[in-house]
Formats: structure tokens, C-alpha cells, sequence
């Protein structure tokens, strides 16, 4: 079908299907767009609540109670959030729908015991009940039984050691601090200190309501055969204990006045650490256990900076449907604020994708709000020197961050998607975009891995020994590179006219060389297959490949395979750890509008698949124009750490829904442009 040449009707009548479809789609863009341009910040950018589990909030208490700075009226509203999670099992899951966690419901119960919820009330007693038949307190993660340590609920002789001495292995050093991940450098640093000071809060109150045996509350736990990866780790950590007792006083001095320096150097103009809740609350602790006293400026910061990850809301406001909440406490009165805790916090990824999606809706490029918020990116970009640096030594900067404040750790991803955004944009100070766009170009060209592949935050991160130690419990801590964060700076950098160059080339041939057997590709930092097969696609296609390869081929066959038969796509966060849940799940706005873009950008504009996929999107949206999205569908670390980006499930049905109207202009008679906002 053809579009007539003054962009009227098509020739060929299009199919009713597709007339359907399209008259959908523009209505659904003008709500969409109308109510994405109202969440604009009058600063230009755009932030939606960051939503992950209860751990944040349990242990934001515990920290404030180990600080004694906890108070009443914080803790209520903790409480009552924690209590809105639970689910009808008594316990705590870490993603909406998913199965119970014994981490997450060890830390919420001892949360709430802090907020006076006694053991024999219900929910308390149910939370237990779970707790003992899932392993009791042992089964637990080494970070919640670090928590536990530190009022006395487990003893530290039987946590792994992580020595500050650490911090003086060399960078070519095995195991070096940046071996590890930014996230998990920032982290394992302060706890370095912990571990070497081993504190003890009195504990206001036992626990052995929570051990399978109290008698013996802290079993030890068999050695793997010494032949193996485990085993061989466990017995450094047997000789790490040993070497506690033994090592260099003066060393260990200066190791932990070192690791103090470490982090103060790059504590964020706004007080936190890296932008992340979980490294500010770590390297608060430590600092308080060198001596800095609660109103030095720099915890005084610190503390400040947690508060801004608090989101608070009356309790009317926060149903269970937006909160994720898998239960039915929505049935019980909340009496009182509800207080949420923000691992992280996306303005700047936020921002640009919001950009995105509303360019591809058809706001004008020129529109007042869009240029608005390329100001507010064109200000956040990084031009400073961070952790990076280390594997790039001599590397310009200019990168951006995930967050307001975070110029230690810019990052690939959302450097690739700004510079998208901002070319989307007619700015009246072209020049300005340009020199910006050059300095992202040079930058990301300087991340490349050695395998042709970028990683988020760190060149050929990937070393496997940072896994393997039996600290590392807790998720995913290197940062090697992955099919969606390649895939957005290949298609950045064939939106640059680069397509042709060897990083570019490097990099698709890594992405083809990573596709599955079935046709997808696996999602790193968005759930999951369907995440990462609907970012690749589209980098393909813009660096050149005919829609006709196979790789291409391959990828569209396995997205029409697996739409569910109401029209969307979904996967489940147990993908990850579960095969047989690949592309498995509830239909999702934000999962199916990766999948659209996938198809749209191999030119599937007209198929039943897609036409099935924008009718079930004008179908459920609400009637103020957005989506509702309870589930998960963003990664922190793959199954151990997930994520409910609550502006996904705005940016992503927009952008597809705006590209399908693209593809399709001349189709059907006009409705009225709903995409001219």
C-alpha cells in the first residue's frame, strides 16, 4: 500500500483492521501525549517514581535505628507502606506477582518489630510461619544477615571477611576494587569498614521467632569439595578470618583511612554517593564508625541525601494496583501517610526518553517543552573525570548520568539515549547541541569494550572472581557489556551519520554473534528477551541491515511467536533464572511496545502482529491517557534486584504507537492529527 503524494489517502484502501488500528492509534497518542507533557518538571525534566522492594524501606530504618535517629512518624509511614506489601502468604516477594523472598520478609518483619508490631499479631505471626519453613534466619543473604549482625541477631565471625586492605590491590590486581561493578564498588568500599569495626547495637528485642532451630541460630554451612570455584573461595575467606586476628595494626589503619578518603572523594555535590540509595547508607555507616560525628558536614549531607529518596503519599492516593503490592491489604484502613523508598531516582533517563517519545508522536520539534527539557540535559551532561577513568586513563569525558547528581559514574545507556533525544529537538542553539553530541560521540567511542560491545558504566568489565566470592550473594556484580546497551549506541551512532564506522561494525557484529538460537536477545537492564530483542532490532536496521537478513528474520518470527492472545507481549522477571518463563507473562504497556518497535523498525507496519499489538494498547489505556503497570519490567540485577519504572509504562507505548502512525501516514482518512499536541 502507497500513500498518495500530497500524504492523502492511500491508493489501495487499507485493510478494516489496519483503518481500525490507526484511528485507535492517533486517538491514543493525543491522550498519551497530553498527559506525558503534563508530568514535565518545570525545569524541563521528567521523573517517575522508581519503585523496587521492601528492603530499601526496612533498611532505611534499620540504618536510622542503628544511627539513633530513627523517629516516630518516619517509621509509622515505613510501617504502613511494609505492612501494603505483604502478601497473603505472609511474605514479602521482590517484584509484583513474584514468589515470596526469605531476604526481603526477614528484613520487613524486623522492620516492623521496630515499629511495634508485635509477634503475635496476624500478619506477624504468618511472616514468621514463612520464614521458618523457607530456612529461617540462615537462609537468609549475607547483606540481610550483615544487617542482623549489626544489633546482634547474627554473629559476625560467621559473615565472609572483606578486609580494608582491599583498597591497595592495583588495578591489574585480581579482585581489585574495580574489578567489581560501580555499584557494587560503591558498596563493597564502606562495607569494608563495617566488616573490619564489626559494631553491635544492643538489639531492642530477640529474634528467634525466626530461626528453624534457636538453639542454634547461626549453623554453619558445609565447604564445597576444594576443587571448585565455592570451595576454593570459601577457604580464602577460612584464611581471611585467620589473617583478621593477625594483620598489621598500623596497615589496617591506614587501610580504613584510605577507603574514608575513597569515599568522601566522591560523595555528590548534593551529599549522596554515586546517586544510589544503597552506597549512601553504606558509606554513612562507615564514616560514622571512623568518628565523623553526625553533624560533620559530610554525614550531615549524607543523611540529607537519603530523605530525598523518600517518597511520601497519603494512603488513598497509593492503591495496591500502582504500588505493585501483591496482597489484599488494600482491604485494611491506612490510617496515615504512606512512605516509599527510592533505590534510585531516572531523571535523566526519564527525560530523554520521554523526549523520544513525544518527538515520535509528532510534537513538534521546535515545541516550547521540548527544547525545555534539552536545556535541562544539555546542562546535565558530565564533563568531569570518575571511576571510568581507571580502564580509559586520557579519555575526554562527556557522558551523562542516570541521576540528578552523579558525575563519578555516567553511563553509557543513558548517554546514547540523550544524544537521540537531543537531535530530536530543533534547539535554537544548534551549536551548542553539536559540540555536546561530539564530546558523547569521542566518549562512547572510548568505552568500547575489546569484544566490540559497550558495558554500562565501565570498559571490559568482566572478570567472573568478583562473583565468586561469597560476599557476592546479592546480585550481579560486574559489568560486562550487554545487547541492549549496545544496541542504543549503535543506533546512536548510526543516527550520527556513523554507521559505517569500526565501532559501529564492531559492535554489530558482537549483537549478531549474541542473538539466541530462537531470535532474541537477552535483556540486561529491562525484562528480559523481549527488552533486549526490541532494542537491538531497531540499532540493526539503523546501522544498515536490509530487513531481509536473517538475524533480522529470525527476531521477528520469535516476537510473532511468542504475543500473547490477547494481542500484547509480556515477560515474567523469572525468565532470568528460568528458561521456560522466557517471554512468558501478563501483557504489559511498556513489554509491548518493545515489541512494536522491533517490528516497526523491520517494516511489519501493516502485520496482523502489530495491528493485534496497537489495538491491545489503545484498548487499555486509561481514560487520562496513560497505562496501568504493576509488574516489573525494569532490571537492576537479572532476578535478584528488579525494578517498576513507573514512566515505562508511558514512554515506550507512546514512542511505538507514534511510529506506527509514521509508517502508516496516508492509510486511512484523516481523524484529526492527534500526534500535533
Amino acid at each position: 500500500m502507497k500513500a498518495t503524494a500530497d500524504g492523502g489517502n492511500a491508493t489501495d484502501t487499507a485493510p478494516a483492521g489496519a483503518a481500525a488500528a490507526l484511528l485507535a492509534a492517533r486517538q491514543a497518542v493525543e491522550r498519551a501525549s497530553a498527559n506525558l507533557l503534563g508530568r514535565q518538571d518545570v525545569e524541563g525534566w521528567w521523573k517517575g517514581d522508581l519503585e523496587t522492594n521492601v528492603t530499601m524501606d526496612a533498611e532505611d530504618l534499620l540504618l536510622r535505628e542503628f544511627l539513633g535517629v530513627r523517629d516516630e512518624h518516619t517509621t509509622g509511614a515505613a510501617a504502613r507502606f511494609i505492612r501494603g506489601e505483604q502478601g497473603p502468604e505472609g511474605a514479602w516477594a521482590t517484584f509484583y506477582g513474584g514468589p515470596g523472598d526469605v531476604s526481603a520478609t526477614v528484613e520487613a518483619y524486623v522492620a516492623l518489630r521496630l515499629a511495634g508490631d508485635a509477634p503475635d499479631e496476624e500478619h506477624m505471626a504468618r511472616a514468621a510461619d514463612w520464614v521458618r519453613a523457607h530456612g529461617g534466619i540462615a537462609a537468609t543473604r549475607v547483606f540481610t544477615r550483615i544487617w542482623l549482625a549489626l544489633f546482634g541477631w547474627w554473629r559476625w565471625e560467621d559473615l565472609p571477611e572483606l578486609p580494608p586492605e582491599l583498597i591497595y590491590l592495583p588495578s591489574w590486581f585480581p579482585l581489585n576494587i574495580y574489578d567489581f561493578g560501580c555499584w557494587a564498588r560503591q558498596t563493597v568500599v564502606p562495607l569494608t569498614v563495617v566488616s573490619a569495626k564489626r559494631p553491635v547495637h544492643p538489639a531492642p528485642f530477640s529474634l528467634d521467632e525466626l530461626h528453624t532451630d534457636p538453639a542454634v541460630p547461626n549453623p554453619s554451612r558445609p565447604h564445597a569439595p576444594a576443587t571448585s570455584w565455592d570451595g576454593l573461595f570459601q577457604r580464602l575467606d577460612r584464611a581471611l578470618h585467620v589473617y583478621r586476628k593477625v594483620a598489621v595494626r598500623p596497615l589496617r589503619k591506614a587501610a580504613l583511612r584510605s577507603c574514608a578518603r575513597w569515599i568522601i572523594e566522591r560523595q555528590e555535590s548534593d551529599g549522596c554517593w554515586g546517586g544510589i540509595q544503597p552506597p549512601a547508607v553504606y558509606s554513612v555507616m562507615a564514616l560514622h564508625l571512623l568518628g565523623y560525628d553526625l553533624d560533620h558536614p559530610v554525614l550531615k549531607a549524607g543523611l540529607e541525601s537519603l530523605d530525598r529518596f523518600a517518597v511520601w503519599t497519603d494512603a488513598a492516593e497509593k492503591p495496591a494496583a500502582d504500588t505493585g503490592a501483591a496482597s489484599d491489604a488494600g482491604d485494611t484502613p491506612v490510617d496515615g501517610p504512606v512512605r516509599m523508598i527510592e533505590a534510585c531516582q531516572s531523571p535523566v533517563w526519564d527525560t530523554c526518553l520521554a523526549t523520544i517519545a513525544l518527538a515520535d508522536a509528532g510534537v513538534p520539534a521546535d515545541h516550547p517543552q521540548l527544547v525545555k527539557a534539552a536545556d535541562w540535559m544539555l546542562a546535565e551532561q558530565v564533563l568531569a573525570t570518575g571511576d571510568w577513568s581507571v580502564r580509559r586513563p586520557g579519555l575526554t569525558p562527556g557522558g551523562w548520568a542516570f541521576e540528578f547528581h552523579n558525575d563519578n559514574y555516567p553511563d553509557t545507556d543513558d548517554t546514547a539515549e540523550v544524544v537521540l533525544a537531543l537531535r530530536r529537538v530543533a534547539h535554537p542553539d544548534q551549536a551548542r547541541v553539536d559540540a555536546a553530541v561530539e564530546r558523547a560521540v569521542r566518549w562512547l567511542a572510548g568505552m568500547q569494550s575489546k569484544n566490540g560491545a559497550w558495558g554500562a558504566f565501565d570498559a571490559d568489565n568482566t572478570s567472573a572472581l568478583p562473583n565468586k566470592l561469597p560476599f557476592c550473594d546479592f546480585g550481579e556484580v560486574i559489568d560486562p557489556p550487554s545487547a541492549d546497551v549496545t544496541a542504543h549506541v549503535v543506533e546512536m551512532l548510526a543516527g550520527e551519520k556513523l554507521g559505517d564506522d569500526p565501532h559501529a561494525r564492531r559492535g554489530v557484529a558482537w549483537l549478531l554473534a549474541e542473538q539466541e538460537a530462537a531470535g532474541g536477545w537477552f535483556g540486561r537492564w529491562g525484562v528480559n528477551y523481549v527488552y533486549g530483542t526490541g532494542s537491538a532490532v531497531p540499532a540493526l536496521v539503523a546501522a544498515g541491515l536490509p530487513t531481509s537478513h536473517p538475524a533480522i528474520r529470525r527476531a521477528i518470527s520469535w516476537l510473532e511467536s511468542v504475543q500473547n492472545e490477547d494481542g500484547g507481549w509480556g515477560e515474567d522477571l523469572r525468565s532470568y533464572p528460568e528458561p521456560k518463563w522466557i517471554a512468558r507473562g501478563d501483557s504489559t504497556a511498556s513489554q509491548t511496545g518493545w515489541a512494536l518497535l522491533a517490528l516497526l523498525a523491520a517494516g511489519e507496519h501493516d502485520s496482523a502482529a502489530v495491528e493485534r499489538g496497537v489495538a491491545w494498547l489503545a484498548r487499555t489505556q486509561l481514560p487520562d491517557g496513560s497505562w496501568d503497570e504493576p509488574q516489573f519490567t525494569g532490571t537492576g540485577f537479572p532476578w535478584d534486584f528488579s525494578i517498576n519504572y513507573h514512566l515505562y509504562r508511558m514512554v515506550f507505548p507512546l514512542t511505538a504507537l507514534g511510529r506506527y502512525l509514521s509508517a502508516t501516514a496516508g492509510l486511512t482518512p484523516a481523524a484529526g492529527d492527534g500526534r500535533e499536541v
